[in-house]
């Protein structure tokens, strides 16, 4: 199966604000037990936080696995969940988390399996998809600007929630999505 990115919005466009109004009256409604306002986020919000995982993580294995524990992380978190940012937000923030800790666990392996005089191995970057111009493209870029791109394009995060997310401050956060924007399309250029 290929993936593919499709942007839910135009470059710049909001959100409305009644689709994230919703999502928190949703959360509300879902707090106090009504499983279809679940159902209803999770329609609404899989396909762009799998996109968001599956251009992080290479291994579709390991992508379905942060996809369910984002998700069984909302379950479990729905009573401490206040209404402080999009539920979005809220959702990669959780996504970005997993990830970062699949990372690290990663990286903790195989520093262990490696023998101390075995020459240094970088860790590949993750493709979204095999022989796709975006995902060779973004692959290509460094890791905390896939993120950012991915962020914003599958999240439709602001600049703002962005750097929230990833925890830099808003001027990093802005400078690495108008680097990622910038290699984009020099590489998708090529591909024309």
């Amino acid at each position: 199966m290929e993936l593919v990115w499709q942007p839910a919005l135009a470059v710049g466009q909001e959100a409305p604000a009644a689709v994230a109004s919703d999502d928190a009256a949703l959360m509300a409604r879902y707090r106090g037990g009504d499983g279809q306002a679940f159902e209803i986020l999770y329609r609404r919000h899989r396909a762009p936080l799998y996109r968001f995982i599956a251009g992080q993580i290479r291994d579709r294995s390991a992508a379905d696995e942060i996809f369910q524990e984002v998700w069984l992380a909302v379950v479990k978190g729905r009573e401490r969940y206040r209404p402080t940012a999009r539920f979005v937000t809220f959702l990669f923030a959780i996504a970005h988390r997993r990830i970062a800790d699949r990372a690290r666990k990663a990286i903790r392996r195989a520093e262990t399996a490696m023998p101390a005089d075995a020459p240094d191995r970088a860790l590949g970057p993750a493709r979204l998809a095999e022989g796709a111009a975006l995902g060779t493209a973004l692959a290509a870029l460094p890791p905390e600007q896939r993120a950012t791109f991915l962020l914003r394009a599958e999240g439709d995060l602001t600049v703002a929630e962005i750097a929230a997310v990833t925890g830099v401050p808003f001027e990093t956060a802005k400078s690495r999505l108008k680097y990622a924007n910038r290699a984009l399309r020099e590489k998708l250029d090529a591909w024309r």
